[in-house]
């Protein structure tokens, strides 16, 4: 990449996401500006920018919810560029909108492919208008009996959606009938609570599908290229924390095929800069989901098996460069793996558990890569998501990349707040997953996960030199105990 895109960058965000934007700039030569709360007011990302500006309050609606403030100052410190991570208000028409007022770029899609993509509905028609297989359904559904009818025509079980947001917000699986029309209201209650938008539909439910996504990123020049598949079937509640690639499920061909589903759906929108083009894959076929108008939190998997840097791709986009590279040109080389490090506790239900981090030490070595925006000392608030951190390693295969996660899980030292990482241990020794057989039940489908977790609470890591052993055995019996009187 010759040159400088910008001169200056304010990264609208922060943890993990801010400091990956924040390396690639700084790479580029590129000045960044940091924002935070009062939470984050010496948090890594604050220091790791060129410049940190207090933006205000913990709660994310006073600080990093503020679209006009944070535009502004951007505007204030001379920023050509905003760049809005995930999350946030990454997914906001208005943000682009706002930028292009005050003459700033947005390292991100135009409003109109964001307003395009938002709504589910208008998406899968728009996919469905170019080509690309969606699930049956209906349209927006208001009269109760139109609902029944739709369901009878679509053929039970199916699910029941809101049109707008995600996460898996007030989806309901219906099986009979009869439990339909409370299945919608409970379904428009929560989308209206949510997201502000109480439209709902029903598409057929598929029974055992994985979640394929397919990584795209299209230039101001009307290239668009996909870089391959990840395998996101491993979910909680609808939330992955476990994502590889390529998919044990994918062949080259059907790789191809999905890929062009993909860049279709991304032309239709009038899509640029980075997005993930979203799959339910069962039994061979393939169905449109939905589109993810950002950069995604598993995107480093991608950078690993193909070579390329996505958010430096993002940069150079936002600035009205080509791609650096062609459909042609893209490649995959082994396997990778992203492991979500969350502050949360398996062994109780995977409770959320803010804590400040005592000792910290990240795993190293081959094909290993740690993406955080903590440290030791680092208090985890309890105002924000609790993804600490991202593991990432890839290896020449999947057995490799699996021995590869194995390894640098154990290694891994992060004392204070309860995390995954037994979890994450637990599932890459289950056979299930070894041999590839994954659907988005698969957390649901392994109860015995929870039990094989508990193994590794005693263990300490070779890399602890702080451990205190013996306290740290009495504290894995004491979880051990505890989880015994519940069951």
């Amino acid at each position: 990449m010759k040159g400088k895109p910008f001169e200056k960058v304010l990264v609208a965000n922060r943890g993990e996401i801010a400091v990956r934007v924040m390396r690639a700039c700084r790479e580029l030569g590129i000045r960044t500006v940091a924002v935070y709360s009062d939470a984050d007011r010496d948090a890594v990302h604050t220091r790791y920018a060129d410049e940190a500006h207090h933006i205000g309050p913990a709660p994310p609606a006073e600080s990093y919810l503020q679209l006009e403030r944070i535009v502004s100052l951007a505007a204030d410190v001379g920023a050509q560029a905003i760049h809005p991570g995930y999350g946030f208000l990454s997914e906001r028409p208005e943000f682009p909108e706002a930028c292009a007022a005050a003459g700033i770029a947005f390292i991100g899609p135009p409003a109109s492919a964001m307003r395009a993509l938002g709504s589910k509905l208008e998406a899968r028609a728009l996919a469905a208008a170019h080509g690309v297989p969606v699930t049956p359904g209906s349209d927006a559904l208001e009269d109760p009996e139109e609902a029944v009818a739709a369901a009878r025509r679509i053929g039970f079980p199916v699910i029941v959606k809101p049109s707008g947001g995600g996460g898996g917000i007030g989806m309901r699986v219906v099986e009979r009938e009869e439990d339909l029309r409370p299945a919608i209201e409970s379904c428009r209650s929560a989308a209206r609570s949510a997201f502000g938008d109480p439209t709902v539909y029903v598409e057929r439910y598929v029974r055992t599908p994985r979640h394929i996504e397919i990584q795209v990123i299209a230039d101001q020049h009307g290239n668009v290229v996909h870089l391959g598949e990840r395998e996101c079937s491993i979910q909680r509640r609808h939330q992955k924390i476990m994502e590889e690639t390529p998919s044990p499920a994918v062949t080259p061909e059907l790789r191809s095929r999905m890929g062009e589903a993909a860049v279709q759906a991304a032309r239709a929108a009038g899509y640029v800069n980075a997005g993930t083009v979203e799959f339910i894959f069962s039994e061979g076929d393939f169905y449109f989901l939905e589109v993810n108008a950002r950069l995604q939190v598993e995107h480093p998997i991608t950078e690993a098996v193909t070579g390329v840097d996505l958010v430096k791709e993002q940069i150079r986009v936002a600035a009205g460069l080509p791609l650096s590279f062609t459909q042609e040109e893209v490649t995959w080389r082994g396997h990778a793996i992203e492991m979500r490090i969350n502050a949360e506790d398996p062994a109780r239900q995977f409770a959320p558990n803010p804590r400040r981090i005592s000792r910290w030490v990240a795993p190293s070595g081959p094909g290993v890569r740690v993406d955080s925006g903590f440290g030791p000392g680092s208090e985890v608030p309890p105002n924000y998501d609790s993804l600490v951190a991202k593991l990432i390693v890839h290896g020449a295969d999947r057995a490799e990349a699996i021995a590869r996660a194995s390894r640098a899980l154990r290694e891994f030292v992060l004392v204070g707040p309860a995390t995954t990482i037994p979890y994450h241990r637990a599932i890459l020794e289950s056979p299930d997953f070894r041999a590839g057989n994954l659907t988005t039940r698969f957390i649901d489908d392994h109860p015995e996960l929870l039990e094989a977790a508990r193994r590794f609470l005693g263990e300490v890591s070779p890399m602890d030199y702080g451990a205190d052993t013996r306290r740290v055995a009495a504290a894995a019996a004491a979880v051990a105990a505890l989880a015994a009187g519940r069951r």
